[in-house]
């Protein structure tokens, strides 16, 4: 793909964060993202507790409450991780980082871990979104896919 000037678009492909069922953002249980408040992306329902960086970039954002990250990837592009529903209130409670701001991360690398059991006992439901949140910025195209067990949930564009 090429931009006016005849230039190549950059592409950029965004792996699941977490092993599990991958389904649109827009069936999320929670307005602000079903209705892409926030941001066009995926969700995972998770199988497994480990976060992981679905591209390689930096580290923008760790939420205090250690329920969210947001990585800078190539290009600008800015991706939400956010575990779980209403996790915030845990105010990090069952969520150990593995990353802090600053730090460059390669896909697939180890973010962050949750108690699975905990967040359930507390309520909480356990989807996951990854939100691209400055998309209207820097897309030009979102392509979502489905990876089976090792290829990309979105492929990017940009502008």
């Amino acid at each position: 793909m090429f931009n006016f000037f005849g230039k190549k678009k950059q592409e950029i492909s965004l792996y699941a964060p977490l092993q599990g069922k991958v389904i649109g953002i827009e069936a999320v249980d929670d307005q602000v993202f079903s209705q892409k408040i926030m941001g066009d992306g995926i969700a995972v329902e998770p199988t497994n507790n480990q976060l992981v960086a679905p591209c390689d970039g930096q580290i923008i954002l760790v939420a205090k409450t250690k329920h969210a990250i947001a990585i800078r990837a190539q290009g600008g592009l800015e991706v939400l991780l956010h575990v779980g529903m209403d996790t915030v209130e845990l105010e990090g409670e069952g969520f150990t980082c593995h990353v802090r701001e600053g730090q460059a991360v390669k896909r697939g690398e180890l973010l962050l871990e949750f108690d699975r059991q905990l967040l359930a006992a507390k309520g909480k439901k356990l989807t996951t979104p990854l939100v691209i949140t400055n998309g209207e910025e820097k897309v030009s195209q979102l392509v979502r896919s489905n990876p089976g067990d090792s290829g990309p949930v979105l492929q990017i564009t940009l502008k």
